[in-house]
C-alpha cells in the first residue's frame, strides 16, 4: 500500500500519490455553465490531502454532446474564466487538475441538447429511453473536431495541468471505433480509427504542451452492440503513437450495459481483472484502474499482479473524502466505505437531482461549523435518522444522548446488507456505528423514551426517530397463517417454512426477498396490487435483479394482484379483474410497505419545550433521506 502513497510521473506532473478522481457527474452546476459554490466546496474536499489527480466531471467539446442540465460547459466564450475557479481550488490544496472532454453522440440528452443526439450511423441508445439518433454529416464531424481543439485550448487557458479524453464507455469516439454502430460509408467509415485519431490531434493543436489521458473501457460488456477487442486494439497503438501519456481503463458501455458503467455492486471482480490484464498486455503506457477500487485489498492486488500504475477512487471519495488520508495514517477503522448500492449517486442524478451520498450528507457544502449556543438533545430511536443526528449534533458541541429500544444500532440499515448483490453496504453501516459510539454522545441501548426518560434527562430538544413499522394488510384468514414480516425475515426472528413461500408486496424489500428465498430453493411467489415490480429501487439495482430473478424457475412475480383471501385448501387473489386460486404457502411474507412508528404519547410531548420528529417516523422514505435529515436538524441547531 506504500507504493500508492508514494509520487508518480505522469508526462511533466510529479504526483504526491498514486490516486486519481476520476469524472463523475456531479448536477450541482447552473444550466448557463456558470460555477456554483457547490462545486467548489466538493472539488476543494476531494482535493484537501486526497489523490495527487483530480479530473473534473466531464464536459461536452460542443452543446450537442451534452448528457446532463447542470454539467459544466466548454463551448461558451466565458467557459475559461468558470472552469479556471475549479482548477484553482485543486491547486489551492497542491494537487493537479484535469479537465474530461467528451462527446456522448447516441448517449446526448434529447431534452437537453433540444433535438435528436447526433452519432456516426442511425442508432439506439438503450439507456436513454430507447432514443434514437440520427447520422453525423461530415460538416457536424468537423464542427466536433473543432470543438475539441477549441476545448483543449481552454483547457490551458482555465489553468488545467492535463487533458482527458473520453474514448470508450460506448460515447462518440467508441461509437465510431464500433463496427456494429458504425455503418458509415465515407472516410469516418471506411476507417473507423480515423475520429479518434482527428480529435487525439486537435487536442493536442489546441494544447501541445499539456499531458494527455485516454480512457477507455476495458470491456464494453456488450457482445451484441459493444465494440470488440480488436476494434479497441487499434486505439491503444494510437495513443502509444500520437503521445498519450496514460490510459485510463474503465468497464462497460454508457448505452448498452449501464451496470458495468457504474460498476454496481452486484456484478464479479472477474471480468474487470480480465480486461484489465488484456489491456496491461497490450499497452506500454502507464494504466489508471477505475471501477470499485476503494477496499485496500483490492488496491493491493491489482498493484501485485502489475494491473495498475495509478489507482481511480470515484465514489469512495464522495463517501468519505478523507479516505486517503486515513489509509495513510493507518486508520482503516474510521473509513467510511461506499456499498456501491448507486442508491445515493446516480439514482438522483437520474431524477434530476444533485449528486448525493447515503453515508456522507455534507456532499459539497461547507465544513460544519461548532454551535454558539449548545443544548441537550434527547434522540429516540437508533436507526440511520437518529444515528445520524446524533453523529452530526456532537459534531457541532450539542450535548447528545441517544436512546435505542433495541440491543443493537442501526435500523433496518442493518438488515439493508443482508439482500443479494448489497454485502458491501454492511462496512458503511459499521462505520456510522462506530463514529457514533466515539462521538461522545451518551448511548442508552434496551431503552425506549417515555416519560420518565425524559425527566431523567430534562433535554432542551427531543429528536423523534424511532423509525417505521410494517404495515400490516387486512386480508381474510391471514391471522391463520404462518405469516412475518419483512424485519424479522432479514433479522431472522422467525424460520421461513416451504417449500411455498408467498411474499406480500413486490416493491423493493420484497423483491429482495424473493430474489433471496429462491437462491436458497423454495418455491416462491411474489405479488404487487400495483406495477410496476420493484418501486423506489434504483433502475440498475431493479434490473439486475429482475435479470437474476428471470433465470429462477421456482420464482413468480404477480403484478396487479391482490391477496383476497387465505382458505384451507387454496389463496385467493385477483389478478387483473380476474379471481385465481393459488396452492396454499407454508409461509407468508409481509413486504406490503412502511408506516411511521407512532408519535410519542402525551406524557413525552408534554414534558419538553422543543421536538423534532424526523425520518421515517414523520415520512416514509429511505436510507438516505434518514441520514441527511439527521444532518440538516445539526444545521438548523
Amino acid at each position: 500500500m506504500e507504493r500508492m502513497l508514494n509520487g508518480f510521473t505522469l508526462g511533466n506532473l510529479e504526483l504526491v500519490n498514486r490516486f486519481v478522481f476520476p469524472p463523475i457527474k456531479l448536477g450541482c452546476g447552473n444550466p448557463d455553465g456558470t460555477v456554483t459554490d457547490r462545486q467548489l466546496n466538493f472539488y476543494k474536499q476531494i482535493a484537501r490531502n486526497g489523490p495527487g489527480l483530480v479530473i473534473i466531471e466531464p464536459v461536452s467539446v460542443t452543446a450537442d454532446g451534452r448528457e446532463h442540465p447542470k454539467q459544466p460547459c466548454v463551448h461558451f466564450a466565458e467557459s475559461a474564466a468558470e472552469l479556471k475557479k475549479i482548477a484553482d481550488v485543486m491547486h489551492s490544496e497542491n494537487r493537479f487538475a484535469c479537465l474530461h472532454l467528451n462527446h456522448a453522440g447516441a448517449g446526448a440528452l434529447p431534452k437537453i441538447i433540444g433535438g435528436k443526439p447526433k452519432a456516426p450511423s442511425v442508432m439506439t441508445c438503450v439507456a436513454r429511453e430507447e432514443t434514437v439518433s440520427v447520422a453525423l454529416t461530415e460538416e457536424d464531424i468537423e464542427m466536433i473536431l473543432g470543438g475539441y481543439k477549441s476545448a483543449a485550448e481552454k483547457a490551458k487557458e482555465a489553468g488545467f495541468d492535463i487533458i482527458e479524453i473520453q474514448g470508450g464507455h460506448g460515447y462518440l469516439i467508441s461509437q465510431f471505433l464500433n463496427g456494429k454502430l458504425n455503418k458509415r460509408e465515407d472516410r469516418f467509415g471506411q476507417d473507423r480509427l480515423l475520429f479518434a485519431r482527428e480529435a487525439i490531434s486537435a487536442v493536442k493543436k489546441g494544447a501541445p504542451d499539456l499531458p494527455c489521458i485516454l480512457r477507455i473501457s476495458g470491456n464494453e460488456m456488450s457482445p451484441e452492440f459493444g465494440i470488440s477487442q480488436e476494434e479497441l486494439l487499434p486505439l491503444l497503438k494510437l495513443a502509444e503513437e500520437s503521445g498519450i501519456n496514460a490510459i485510463h481503463v474503465g468497464m462497460g458501455n454508457a448505452c448498452f450495459s449501464p451496470p458495468w458503467y457504474f460498476h454496481h455492486t452486484s456484478l464479479p471482480d472477474k471480468p474487470q481483472m480480465d480486461a484489465l490484464a488484456w489491456v496491461r498486455e497490450h499497452t506500454t503506457l502507464p494504466m489508471i484502474v477505475a471501477g470499485r477500487m476503494g477496499r485496500k485489498d483490492k488496491v493491493i492486488k491489482v498493484l501485485d499482479d502489475g494491473l495498475a500504475d495509478l489507482v481511480a477512487l470515484g465514489r469512495p471519495l464522495i463517501a468519505d473524502p478523507d479516505l486517503i488520508e486515513k489509509w495513510q495514517k493507518g486508520k482503516d477503522e474510521e473509513v467510511m466505505y461506499c456499498g456501491y448500492c448507486l442508491q445515493g449517486c446516480l439514482h438522483r442524478m437520474k431524477s434530476g437531482e444533485s449528486l448525493g451520498c447515503n453515508l456522507n450528507p455534507a456532499v459539497g457544502l461547507p465544513d460544519l461549523m461548532p454551535t454558539s449556543n449548545p443544548i441537550k438533545v434527547l434522540i429516540a430511536g437508533g436507526g440511520p435518522a437518529g444515528m445520524s443526528t446524533a453523529l452530526y449534533m456532537t459534531r457541532r458541541g450539542h450535548i447528545v444522548t441517544l436512546a435505542e429500544k433495541t440491543d443493537n444500532l442501526g435500523g433496518q440499515f442493518a438488515v439493508a446488507w443482508q439482500a443479494p448483490g448489497k454485502e458491501k453496504m454492511k462496512q458503511g453501516l459499521e462505520t456510522i456505528e462506530r463514529s457514533v459510539k466515539t462521538s461522545g454522545a451518551s448511548i442508552l441501548m434496551n431503552r425506549a423514551v417515555d416519560s420518565a426518560l425524559v425527566r431523567e434527562i430534562q433535554p432542551d430538544l427531543l429528536v423523534w426517530a424511532t423509525g417505521a413499522v410494517q404495515n400490516i394488510p387486512e386480508i381474510k384468514g391471514l391471522d391463520n397463517q404462518y405469516v412475518m414480516t419483512s424485519i424479522e425475515y432479514f433479522q431472522g426472528e422467525k424460520e421461513v417454512k416451504g417449500p411455498r413461500v408467498l411474499v406480500i408486496g413486490a416493491g423493493r424489500a420484497g423483491i429482495e426477498i424473493a430474489e433471496k428465498l429462491g437462491k436458497e430453493g423454495y418455491n416462491v411467489v411474489a405479488t404487487k396490487r400495483t406495477d410496476p415490480i420493484g418501486s423506489m429501487m434504483e433502475m440498475i439495482t431493479k434490473k439486475l435483479a429482475l435479470m437474476r430473478i428471470g433465470q429462477m424457475d421456482k420464482v413468480t412475480l404477480m403484478p396487479h394482484t391482490t391477496v383476497k383471501e387465505f382458505k384451507a385448501e387454496s389463496v385467493e387473489v385477483e389478478k387483473d379483474g380476474e379471481r385465481l386460486s393459488l396452492e396454499p404457502f407454508q409461509s407468508v411474507i409481509l413486504a406490503s410497505g412502511m408506516r411511521s412508528a407512532a408519535e410519542p404519547d402525551e406524557g413525552v410531548a408534554n414534558a419538553v419545550s422543543m421536538m423534532e420528529i424526523i425520518g421515517d417516523a414523520r415520512d416514509v422514505r429511505d436510507i438516505f433521506s434518514a441520514v441527511h435529515e439527521g444532518y440538516n436538524l445539526a444545521l438548523k441547531y
